[in-house]
């Protein structure tokens, strides 16, 4: 007995299951958001980072002013309207922060200390001691008045904690070295 065909559908498939289930939807796992206000961080399991973390006077108190000032009225126009941010809203946001604050951080603004090799060292040092401890570096590179990362996070790490090792002991090597006190990486 000869099976009776199937009726023709519009659904445009194949009539087959894909080869790997979940082929036509990748699945990447669970990305946890954390935002502590200013800036959103996408986390992931097992997930590689491009990291930048910059000296506390690499940018000049009147742009970061006014990158937030814009930054809270596209937020502030969408929640008057009752609505989340649209597209070109969210499009708006990064672009204030990504290309302008990179154009000026490659500007040098700031005293730049990260220049003086020895400082530059200190910074380097944490980097270097916890490759393959908490995480595998796949490059880096000390500007004068910041710092570019790009590392393979281990299970368990989380990259506000990574980062802050880092930041906390190079910060406290260099102030010593620069004999000041304070703030010496920009927050977030």
């Amino acid at each position: 007995m000869k099976p009776t065909p199937s009726p023709i559908t519009n659904d445009r498939s194949a009539g087959v299951p894909p080869a790997v289930a979940g082929a036509s939807r990748p699945r990447f796992g669970e990305v946890k958001v954390r935002d502590r206000g200013r800036l959103p961080r996408w986390e992931k399991d097992n997930a590689t980072y491009f990291i930048t973390f910059r000296l506390a006077d690499s940018l000049p108190k009147s742009v970061l002013e006014r990158i937030e000032s814009e930054r809270r009225a596209v937020v502030k126009t969408a929640i008057g309207l009752r609505r989340d941010l649209s597209a070109d809203e969210r499009t708006r946001i990064a672009r204030l922060s990504t290309p302008v604050i990179e154009r000026l951080l490659d500007s040098g603004a700031g005293a730049c200390d990260l220049q003086n090799s020895a400082i530059a060292e200190k910074v380097a040092n944490p980097l270097r001691y916890f490759d393959e401890k908490r995480d595998r570096l796949s490059a880096w590179c000390v500007m004068p008045n910041h710092v570019h990362v790009v590392a393979l996070l281990f299970p368990g790490q989380t990259l506000a904690t990574v980062a802050h090792s880092w930041k906390s002991f190079s910060a406290k090597q260099a102030n010593r070295m620069l004999r000041r006190h304070g703030l010496f990486w920009q927050r977030e």
